[in-house]
């Protein structure tokens, strides 16, 4: 079930207000003392994070199927997708929706029982768990947006309570966010510039209507190491036409192939549907760049 995009936050009676994490969803499945994690494009993830997995086969349940987001924590516990790329900190998970308990489906029940059944078999446990219920703010929807404003959370997840579980986009689940972060098709580079090494800044684009538009260029958050691991992996995607249906005017630009996807923070867009200020935090593997479209606040 995924969180349609509104352009400011609302109250409303029965809904709850969640933070919105930055990281990767993740089902994780348990049967018996066997788990299995899946990202949201079916790829197996268990030896990603293997202690994750063992927390949750440590779960007091036969069989199981959880929702929720992997993510890494900073030091004043705001979730950060680039720590997640680094390996540089421990990865929990915030689990928000209980699926399937000890053989019963639970996808149409109201969200409200699916959270009991959750919050029954995971404690909400202490700073630093392995797994935990994610986290609720204020019951009131502007005053959750403004506490996730003042904590630096990325943004906030609104659900209605008397929601069934169902696959895909949804009106149930809405997110408004606090800080401008979206992921993007790599469709080329520029050459590098005075004494920067393998290339400039990569160009960006997002699907719409089938066409892959442009909307941008990133020349920050990049350190050398990752300079030079980016540059080997575009080598397999240098084509002599751009994939962009509307290509910068531009020279010294090398077009890949839309494979890759870039997750960018950025502070607004333009006028022109440009990203102003992006900065580049890490690629994701988690989906396909077909999936990626331009985003479009309703």
């Amino acid at each position: 079930m995924l969180a349609t995009l509104v352009p400011k936050p609302f109250q409303k009676e029965g809904w709850v207000y969640e933070e919105k994490y930055d990281g990767y969803r993740i089902l994780a499945y348990k049967k018996g003392s066997r788990v299995i994690l899946l990202s949201r494009n079916a790829k197996e993830r268990t030896t990603t994070f293997p202690t994750i997995a063992k927390a949750v086969a440590a779960l007091p349940a036969r069989s199981l199927l959880l929702d929720g987001e992997v993510v890494a924590f900073d030091r004043k516990r705001v979730s950060r997708f680039q720590l997640l790329q680094d390996h540089q900190t421990e990865p929990a998970y915030a689990v928000f929706d209980c699926l399937y308990l000890n053989g019963r489906d639970l996808r149409g029940e109201p969200l409200s029982a699916r959270r009991a059944a959750l919050e029954g078999i995971i404690p909400n446990g202490a700073k630093g768990a392995k797994l935990f219920p994610s986290r609720r703010l204020a019951r009131n929807g502007l005053a959750a947006f403004n506490l996730a404003k003042r904590k630096g959370y990325e943004g906030v997840v609104a659900k209605d309570e008397s929601a069934v579980y169902v696959e895909g986009r949804s009106g149930k689940w809405v997110k408004f966010k606090v800080h401008q972060e979206e992921e993007f098709v790599i469709a080329g580079y520029t050459a590098p510039a005075g004494s920067r090494r393998h290339f400039g800044a990569l160009l960006l684009g997002a699907f719409e209507h089938g066409q892959l538009r442009y909307v941008g260029k990133v020349g920050t958050g990049f350190s050398r190491g990752s300079l030079a691991r980016l540059f080997r992996m575009f080598q397999p995607l240098v084509r002599s036409r751009p994939s962009l249906a509307d290509p910068p005017p531009e020279k010294r630009i090398t077009y890949l192939a839309p494979r890759l996807i870039a997750q960018i923070a950025f502070q607004e867009w333009t006028a022109d549907r440009k990203l102003r200020q992006p900065v580049f935090l890490g690629l994701r593997d988690d989906k396909s760049a077909k999936e990626v479209a331009l985003p479009q606040a309703k």
